[in-house]
């Protein structure tokens, strides 16, 4: 999974990426100061594999991981070359979601590049930004296919296509709200990657006190709310401040401790991974030995067989069956022999959906 951060500048992205990615990317308070994109791997925090770990004397525990993509600044008219955003929302083309920093907290000391704080209006700013990189993404291929489209009957479709869509953009409206007419359609806007497309979260960044009611006192944080409600998006209150001091506590009881005190039950990282995996549409499966016991992410609704493809083409290709057991039923039996022999380890075939915290023993025959 790899997740875009944007945002305006001085709004608390870099200091964010830092605490989640322990990188330490340079934060400082002027625009710009992330000039090269910063990418950080997280380890997708899950207590399940650390038990299995545990009650398998695994050699390894390898986690799922998240990728962080770090950006510069974006500033009102980014898209035409402003400031130095434009230059850096092809790194985020890849990402399968954008987390978009929105600042809520007030601080003299830290400067705003519009001068004062408005949730709603440096939303606005960034969603622009991204609508004109989009339309000219569309623009650009129109251009090269409208006049082949003559002689070319295939290209026709997506000529209508980007005839309904580019103006459909035009009107301030997401690229994600459009509605695509078949498959085809759908496979073609695929195609152009757009910004506008991707599922976002937006991280409403607050000050400390803040953070015990979840924002629930704060108005740029209802504004944000509501910007992410009119557009399908999810919002989660975090303070990057402080993450960055969870993010140097190195023994997990000091952070749960500190966690405490602030009246949270789990850091602004653990809320960020719930919401791309709801977001996404993500869930994890595990396999477990004595070699290894690992945390693998898929979709929702995947089979068995593509779920074995994640480990090696090989598993899906010569798929035979997943014996399979729920990980709550694992770790109150204590073993998988145990699991057996109370009949909870099941044999699914090649049509059976995985589950979340399903533990799974591929065979196969190649």
């Amino acid at each position: 999974m790899k997740l875009g951060i944007v945002g305006l500048p001085n709004v608390g992205k870099s200091t964010l990426f830092n605490s989640l990615t322990r990188a330490g990317a340079l934060a400082a308070n002027y625009p710009f100061a992330t000039i090269d994109p910063n990418v950080g791997v997280v380890n997708v925090p899950d207590e399940r594999i650390e038990k299995l770990t545990e009650m398998n004397h695994s050699k390894k525990t390898i986690p799922a991981v998240i990728e962080f993509v770090d950006i510069a600044g974006l500033v009102k008219g980014a898209s035409k070359g402003e400031g130095l955003g434009n230059q850096f929302l092809a790194n985020i083309r890849e990402c399968d979601a954008i987390i978009h920093v929105v600042r809520c907290f007030e601080d003299s000391n830290i400067v705003h590049v519009d001068g004062n704080i408005d949730a709603k209006r440096d939303i606005e700013t960034i969603n622009f930004e991204l609508l004109f990189a989009d339309m000219e993404v569309l623009d650009r291929r129109y251009q090269k296919i409208k006049k082949q489209s003559n002689m070319d009957k295939s290209l026709r479709p997506e000529v209508a296509l980007i005839e309904r869509l580019r103006p459909f953009l035009e009107n301030g409206n997401m690229a994600k709200a459009f509605e695509c007419e078949n498959e085809d359609e759908e496979a073609i806007m695929k195609g152009y990657n757009l910004l506008t497309a991707k599922p976002t979260i937006y991280a409403a960044n607050v000050a400390e006190d803040d953070l015990a009611d979840d924002g629930a006192s704060n108005a740029q944080v209802q504004a944000v709310r509501e910007c992410a409600k009119n557009d399908g998006s999810e919002v989660f209150v975090v303070s990057a401040e402080i993450e960055q001091e969870i993010s140097d506590l190195d023994d997990p009881e000091e952070k749960r401790e500190f966690l405490a005190d602030l009246g949270l039950k789990e850091s602004g990282l653990d809320k960020l991974v719930k919401e791309s995996y709801s977001l996404l549409g993500l869930i994890s499966f595990l396999t477990t030995g004595e070699d290894e016991t690992r945390a693998w992410t898929i979709k929702k609704g995947t089979k068995a067989p593509q779920a074995a493809g994640k480990i090696h083409t090989d598993f899906e290709r010569g798929f035979i069956c997943a014996e399979t057991v729920s990980y709550e039923d694992l770790v109150k039996c204590g073993s998988v022999a145990a699991a057996r022999e109370k009949g909870l380890v099941r044999t699914e075939g090649k049509d059976y959906v995985v589950q979340d915290g399903d533990v799974i023993l591929f065979r196969f025959n190649v």
